[in-house]
């Protein structure tokens, strides 16, 4: 399935894979007297003023500096890892709630052609599948961390096919940047497998050229309010 322009209304009606979130639940009263009887104000001195609220960093959007097919460098102290999964919309979102990581974009990777448009991937001559690049603080998610939230947050037994999108533009795909990824990746496709009846059809191969995609495709599901497929897994019951 093509999707259409982001502006036409049938373009959002894919969306609605991930519940949206809400904010917690407001304290009762009886919680909020407890809690104050066991917080009593200490005296403040004259001219103090609150401490700001502290806030999560906000997830950056320029992963290894990604651009049309160029050397893709992190930070200092960054690591970089590229997941296929379906619609990248989706993908995206999913690693952008993931403790650790630092920045996401989404692209095209894995094909035969240079500088690909998303009409080009369309056509399903071109090789690409539609990629979110990572790059996350080592310290605070590990690799296998994010496999884990690969092998979560979409069906890998369907091959070229993640819902209503079908096309090798949707396959499932680790790339990896390094030997110790590639490892990571066999591993934990090998244990990922007995949790299936059906096999599982991800490949692993490294990242070639990662061609960044068109500014729309951006944190879409964030600029949208909308939460896209991919689709839940199909474990097998036992």
């Amino acid at each position: 399935m093509r999707k259409l322009p982001v502006a036409l209304p049938v373009l959002l009606a894919l969306a609605a894979c991930h519940p949206s979130s809400t904010g917690a639940s407001e304290p009762n009263a009886s919680s909020t007297a407890v809690a104050a009887a066991r917080r009593p104000e200490a005296p403040r001195p004259p001219g103090a003023t609150d401490p700001a609220p502290t806030k999560a960093a906000p997830v950056g959007t320029d992963p290894g500096h990604a651009g049309a097919g160029t050397p893709l460098v992190p930070a200092p102290g960054h690591e970089l890892a590229a997941f296929a999964e379906g619609c990248f919309w989706g993908s995206e979102d999913t690693f952008r709630h993931v403790t650790g990581v630092v920045a996401t974009a989404v692209g095209y990777t894995g094909g035969h052609t240079a500088n690909p448009s998303y009409d080009d991937v369309c056509t399903h001559t071109t090789g690409h599948a539609e990629t979110v690049l990572v790059e996350y603080d080592p310290n605070a998610v590990s690799y296998e961390q994010l496999l884990a939230k690969f092998w979560d947050s979409h069906d890998p037994t369907t091959l070229n096919q993640q819902g209503p999108d079908y096309g090798d533009q949707y396959r499932s795909e680790i790339f990896t940047l390094s030997d110790a990824q590639a490892a990571a990746a066999r591993a934990s496709l090998t244990r990922e497998q007995a949790r299936y009846d059906d096999k599982i059809t991800t490949r692993i191969e490294p990242l070639g050229k990662f061609w960044k995609a068109e500014g729309y495709h951006q944190q879409y599901d964030e600029h949208t309010g909308r939460h896209s497929c991919p689709l839940p897994p199909t474990r097998k019951s036992t």
